[in-house]
């Protein structure tokens, strides 16, 4: 790392300045602006906080304006990222079930410490720890599929499924979350509850993959057939959320009627578990319900009622209850609704507070790149973005 890369930004600034051998009133003067303004800049009275101002500064120090603000290692995190995928693709394609002849080393570990392995996995993806996730997922799908081969553990081997389909759709690999997903909803064949679990993930993918119609499709199906006849939470839950995934998939195909319908049915059941719980990783109750309702508003084009969801949503003390992931996810959904609703700054904010509670979820997903790289283009963009964005490399 070049010594420079620890400064503050005014600083840098004063390094690149030295490095081209100008004093503070010729490099003021090829700028436009004051020795005295580029003192205070350097000394981090002034804060640079336009993007424009950064582009003119770099371009006088003939550096690109990530170099002035500061790159994190995010070139190796990419690289390290992209080979926990291969790893993943790998556990993926081996199928020893079916030939009835492990190909994975190592010692078969009892059930009860995979279905612990497991859990904390979940608890990972759950906290946002995406890179945690990734190291782990290979050695985890190799060892409940032995322990499947020997016809125990057929719900692990579901979640473990379940939960590399929903990293996998988090990183912006998609079809090898479908991949996921099928294996997944194969597993499950037979258990209703399992079967329920599984097209969770399977919406995701498809409402991913641009697939809306097939989303819907599948997750009403699966959501009347575990249609909760004794009231029970877990069922409630999986129905509910699964109802929650057809409304989006509706939002996305421009149906307004069908997705509103959907999601008051779906709150319906939400008021009946409350908020605070995580049936079968489902996180469902009335926020996570009413958080949906933002995405489906942005997705019918309504920003500013978008917009609204959010902001009043996120006021409620049951907003801290959920998930990391499910949180910081939404920020990012937040921060493109302020962006359509007209309102950088605030897709800004959103934007920190999602880095700040999740980094990974900034950093780690695609369409959170993205969106940063809309925000970042705004004039009236925060200086707290452009750091971030300039961190990231992304412009």
């Amino acid at each position: 790392m070049n010594s420079s890369e620890l400064l503050p930004v005014g600083r840098r600034v004063a390094y690149w300045r030295g490095r081209r051998k100008l004093s503070q009133q010729v490099f003021a003067d090829r700028l436009g602006r004051s020795k005295s303004w580029v003192d205070k800049v350097e000394r981090g009275v002034r804060s640079l906080d336009k993007v424009s101002t950064l582009r003119d500064i770099a371009a006088v120090l003939r550096i690109d304006s990530a170099v002035l603000l500061g790159r994190d290692a995010q070139p190796a995190e990419a690289a390290v990222q992209a080979e926990g995928v291969d790893r993943i693709r790998a556990a993926l394609s081996a199928y020893e079930i079916a030939l009835v002849r492990p190909t994975a080393h190592g010692p078969v570990l009892p059930a009860d410490r995979l279905a612990r392995d497991v859990e904390h996995a979940w608890v990972t993806f759950q906290h946002a720890r995406y890179p945690q996730v990734v190291a782990a997922m290979p050695g985890l799908l190799a060892g409940v599929r032995r322990v499947a081969a020997d016809g125990w553990g057929r719900p692990l081997l579901v979640e473990a499924y379940r939960l590399t389909a929903s990293l996998l759709v988090k990183l912006g690999e998609v079809e090898l979350g479908w991949l996921a997903a099928d294996r997944a909803m194969t597993g499950a064949t037979g258990d209703p509850v399992l079967v329920a679990a599984a097209t969770v993930q399977l919406g995701q993918v498809f409402r991913a993959s641009g697939r809306a119609r097939e989303a819907q499709s599948a997750t009403l199906a699966a959501a009347y057939r575990i249609a909760p006849e004794d009231g029970s939470p877990g069922a409630l839950s999986l129905c509910g959320t699964l109802l929650v995934q057809a409304a989006l998939a509706a939002a996305r195909r421009g149906d307004a009627r069908v997705a509103t319908d959907l999601i008051d049915e779906a709150a319906g059941m939400a008021a009946r578990v409350g908020d605070g719980h995580d049936h079968h990783r489902t996180a469902f109750g009335p926020t996570a319900v009413d958080l949906a309702r933002t995405v489906a508003a942005l997705d019918l084009g309504d920003a500013s009622g978008a917009v609204a969801w959010h902001e009043k949503t996120t006021a409620r003390d049951a907003w801290r209850w959920l998930p990391v992931e499910h949180r910081s996810a939404h920020l990012i959904d937040a921060a493109r609704a302020y962006l359509q609703a007209g309102d950088p700054v605030g897709a800004g904010r959103v934007l920190v507070d999602a880095d700040r509670m999740a980094p990974a979820e900034v950093r780690q997903r695609p369409v959170a790149r993205e969106v940063l790289a809309w925000v970042v283009l705004d004039p009236r963009a925060p200086a707290t973005i452009i750091q971030l964005a300039a961190a990231l490399g992304v412009s």
